[in-house]
């Protein structure tokens, strides 16, 4: 299972909405579950696939209060596996009978790069939605402690009255790596105790 904090402005709703634009074609179904703080999307193959092996994941989005965060499942092998286990035995009978099988081998070969392809669908469309991979908005400044001045992310001592900024810094979530400001006493992405 892997977890991305996508920064930015925008719902859970919209980065599911895509997934299920980009993903409802094919041998591929997609459901989607809830809206608001939390959204489920299912993407398996279709019960009746006409090649290739059955595979399942679920995709998480939870609203965080710098964005969105977004959790994949683990994915169902058995079925893809199964097929490709097939196509390999009977290549072995019979190497010509691989050509019968050219639409399995593919639909196979997509579905174990399904975890990838969806990664890269909620980064193309959470950049389109303002996302990136910098700091969010409310941790570009820090303000100075002594006289309230806002100083950028990283600075050392305040541009106005040149007290030093440590105890204003962001830092991380020792459990799953968010930042947080160090006034905080919860992460807002695990709720652990910092």
């Amino acid at each position: 299972m892997e977890q991305r904090i996508f920064h930015g402005d925008f719902s859970t709703d919209d980065l599911a909405a895509c997934l299920l634009v980009h993903f409802t074609r094919g041998n591929l179904v997609v459901h989607k579950l809830g809206s608001g703080e939390n959204v489920v999307v299912q993407i398996k193959t279709r019960q009746d696939s006409p090649s290739g092996g059955q595979t399942a994941l679920t995709v998480t989005f939870q609203k965080v209060e710098d964005g969105v965060a977004v959790q994949t499942s683990q994915q169902a092998w058995v079925g893809v596996a199964a097929s490709l286990g097939y196509s390999a035995l009977a290549a072995m009978q019979n190497p010509f009978s691989l050509l019968g099988r050219i639409d399995d081998i593919a639909q196979d070969i997509e579905s174990i790069q399904l975890i990838d392809e969806i990664w890269k669908v909620l980064s193309a469309n959470a950049r389109v939605l303002g996302s990136g991979y910098e700091l969010s908005e409310r941790l570009h400044r820090v303000m100075c402690e002594f006289c309230q001045t806002a100083n950028p992310a990283g600075a050392p001592s305040c541009l106005a009255c040149g007290a030093p900024l440590g105890n204003a810094q962001p830092a991380t979530c020792k459990n799953c790596g968010y930042v947080v400001l160090q006034a905080e006493n919860t992460c807002p992405n695990c709720g652990r105790p910092l």
